[in-house]
C-alpha cells in the first residue's frame, strides 16, 4: 500500500461550532473549512496542522455513525485517515492481507476525497480510513 502521509485525525464533538472556537483561541489554528457531508449525516471543520489536518466532525442526526459514537463512547478521537495513491489497489490490498472491511468500494468524503474505512476489529480498536484525492 503506497501511504504519503497522515491525513487528518477525525475528532467528534457536540457542538461544531464551541470546538472550532476551542482550537482558534488555544491552538491559533485558522478554521478553513465548513462542509455538510450528507452522505455521512456529519458536518466537518478543518485546520491545517503542517501537512496534517484535524477534521471535527458533528452529527446532523442522532442515528448517524458520528451520533452513534458520541453516544457509546462521548466526544473525542473517531479515526486516523491516512493518504494513500490508488484507493481501489490499497482496498484490495489490505482486504488480501486480512483487513475487515467496512467500505469495499470508495465514496466521496468531505473536500471530494475517495475515502473507505477499515473495521477496528481488524485494526487495533483504531477506525482507520484510507483517502485518496483524485485531483492530483
Amino acid at each position: 500500500m503506497n501511504v504519503t502521509h497522515i491525513e487528518h485525525i477525525g475528532i467528534a464533538v457536540k457542538d461544531l461550532n464551541e470546538a472550532i472556537r476551542y482550537y482558534e483561541k488555544v491552538f491559533g489554528f485558522k478554521c478553513y473549512s465548513i462542509e455538510e457531508v450528507k452522505e455521512q449525516k456529519v458536518r466537518t471543520a478543518f485546520f491545517m496542522v503542517g501537512q496534517t489536518k484535524i477534521e471535527l466532525l458533528e452529527s446532523t442526526d442522532p442515528e448517524g455513525p458520528i451520533g452513534k459514537f458520541i453516544e457509546k463512547k462521548g466526544e473525542g478521537i473517531h479515526h486516523v485517515a491516512f493518504a494513500v495513491k490508488n484507493i481501489e489497489g490499497a482496498l484490495h490490498e489490505a482486504e488480501g492481507n486480512g483487513v475487515e472491511l467496512i467500505d469495499k468500494a470508495p465514496h466521496k468524503g468531505a473536500e471530494g476525497l475517495d475515502i473507505a474505512f477499515f473495521h477496528p476489529k481488524s485494526t487495533f480498536g483504531v477506525l482507520t480510513e484510507i483517502c485518496e484525492d483524485k485531483k492530483y
